[in-house]
């Protein structure tokens, strides 16, 4: 139950979200939107259809009317051109919207109509009276476009429910079902079902079961899955229409009078319901909750509709009056916007791909490459490999006593690379960045590249005083070892004792020999750039780099 003050918030939510149609004499049953969601038309037992300005509330034009007989229900037609209405009188009558006049007038019930209905292709318009039948008649004869004048007996037959009296009728989305609710009579054990007939021979084709009071109202999906169900028992169902079983009973606490009237939203996404005991309700049919506080009116309500797009609605209630609501400004307070959206969009929509990074560069690339200060001291160190070879000289550390400092420019990281590595559990002297003293060699009055050649312990052919030509060394010849010994200090470190007489070849024809001794003071480009190299490889051993070795 709820409290005054509650009772009191939702009256004063419920004013700002309405425009109130006044103008019928009776009890309002009909109320369906027309096309352009400017208008909307209505009927009521005062017997007249009145069409209403959305924005103003004011009506449009003068009353429809066919006759004193009160208007019970209408129905808009696909192409949203026509309106089907039924009577107390027992005859339904097709409108054309644009002359507000009755083109046709179709009879054979023998009491008043409650319910009508149209075909999904606009052919057929059904109709279900207090007679306890249901008819089909066919509105255009599909090759001449003319208004037929009776129903086509051998197929659109009156159709014998078993209701004692129809209150509502539905068509299949597909046209070959007819579904029917109604009242069934006074019995021992209350039982009210739903009638599941074919459309073309009538024969039933199943009975729902689970209603206790009359069924008033009934409706179905567009993609036709399922049926839904109100009744004068409080309670709403939904139905499998695929094996006939129910699949939910939305709350019949909820409502706290019979279910007059429902509606389904466009998108089929929303259930709006009303009531005897004066409001209306919205459900989402994706869980089967309500939606916000129920919708109060003044008196009972007997009908409801969706506009087109799902964001307004239109009542119809016993205080002679029609009503619009803003569908999107509740569910905007509820925060279930998202509800007016189409899942059909939304699942058609091909989702982010989120591709992951792409390793360009192999897993081992860096694996000599010494770490960063801020992981080095987490990360084990890997064994090195013999230095046996330049590249290995390079790439490898030889474990021994050294203590390592940050490298602080590209040189400081390729003189790392020369440094052996530290054994594992030894003790880091730390020591401030200063920059590393070279020792250089006194190197007065020589050639820059100098040091390249006077690197290696033996001398070289031109040292030998006895040797002397005019002609420049070759330098992809095989040099010869001598004894002498060597009289200028080597900025590379010494290499191991070999038996090797044969110095490393620096060109395409190493195995080219010459005995010619060349002279000193020649040099040639390609020896410069290789002396260059040796010099760079000499600045960065461990040898010539701080007074700690």
């Amino acid at each position: 139950m709820t409290s005054p003050n509650s009772k009191e918030k939702e009256t004063s939510a419920i004013t700002l979200h309405h425009q109130k149609l006044e103008g019928h004499t009776d009890w309002v049953w009909g109320a369906i939107h027309l096309p352009g969601g400017q208008r909307i038309i209505t009927c009521s037992a005062d017997g007249s259809l009145r069409v209403w300005n959305v924005k103003s509330g004011k009506q449009i034009g003068e009353d429809w009317k066919d006759g004193d007989s009160g208007v019970y229900s209408i129905a808009l037609s696909p192409d949203g051109k026509k309106v089907v209405s039924g009577s107390g009188d027992g005859a339904v009558r097709l409108w054309d919207i644009d002359t507000c006049k009755v083109v046709k007038k179709w009879t054979g019930h023998a009491q008043g109509v409650s319910s009508v209905c149209w075909s999904r292709d606009g052919r057929r318009v059904l109709s279900g009276s207090q007679d306890g039948t249901a008819r089909q008649w066919e509105v255009e004869n599909g090759d001449s476009g003319e208004t037929m004048p009776e129903p086509i007996e051998n197929i659109l037959a009156s159709i014998e429910t078993g209701h004692e009296r129809v209150y509502a009728v539905v068509y299949s989305p597909d046209t070959t079902l007819i579904a029917t609710g109604g009242f069934d009579g006074f019995r021992p054990v209350a039982e009210h079902p739903i009638k599941i007939r074919d459309a073309k021979t009538g024969k039933p084709v199943a009975t729902l079961k689970g209603h206790t009071e009359l069924v008033w109202c009934l409706a179905c999906t567009k993609d036709g899955k399922t049926l839904i169900s109100g009744s004068f028992d409080h309670s709403i169902r939904t139905w499998n229409t695929t094996n006939w079983k129910q699949t939910a009973l939305l709350d019949e606490h909820d409502h706290t009078g019979g279910v007059r009237a429902i509606a389904i939203s466009p998108n089929d996404r929303i259930l709006a319901s009303v009531s005897g005991d004066r409001t209306a309700r919205l459900w989402n049919l994706d869980n089967g909750q309500p939606i916000s506080s129920p919708i109060q009116h003044p008196d009972e309500v007997n009908c409801v509709s969706f506009s087109a797009g799902g964001k307004r609605l239109a009542t119809g209630c016993a205080d002679n009056n029609a009503y619009i609501w803003d569908v999107a400004a509740i569910l905007r307070e509820a925060g279930l916007e998202d509800l007016l959206l189409d899942p059909k969009v939304n699942a058609t929509r091909p989702p982010i791909q989120v591709h992951p990074p792409v390793n360009r560069v192999p897993q081992s690339f860096f694996d000599g490459v010494p770490p960063s200060n801020s992981s080095a001291r987490n990360r084990p160190r890997s064994s090195a490999l013999p230095a046996s070879t330049l590249l290995s000289r390079l790439f490898h550390r030889n474990p021994s006593d050294v203590h390592e400092t940050p490298p602080s420019s590209p040189l400081d990281w390729s003189r790392n690379l020369l440094k052996p590595r530290r054994q594992s559990g030894e003790q880091i002297e730390l020591h401030g960045r200063s920059p590393p003293v070279v020792e250089v060699p006194y190197a007065k009055g020589k050639r820059r590249n100098a040091s390249a050649g006077e690197r290696r312990k033996t001398p070289l052919p031109w040292q030998n005083a006895a040797a002397s030509s005019s002609r420049p060394p070759k330098l992809n010849a095989t040099q010869q070892s001598g004894t002498a010994t060597q009289t200028q200090p080597s900025l590379q470190p010494q290499p191991a004792t070999s038996n090797s007489s044969t110095t490393p070849a620096v060109g395409d024809n190493a195995a080219a020999t010459s005995s010619t001794p060349s002279r000193p003071d020649v040099v040639l480009i390609q020896a410069g750039l290789w002396a260059r190299f040796w010099l760079f490889i000499g600045c960065l051993s461990a040898e010539h780099q701080d007074g700690h070795h």
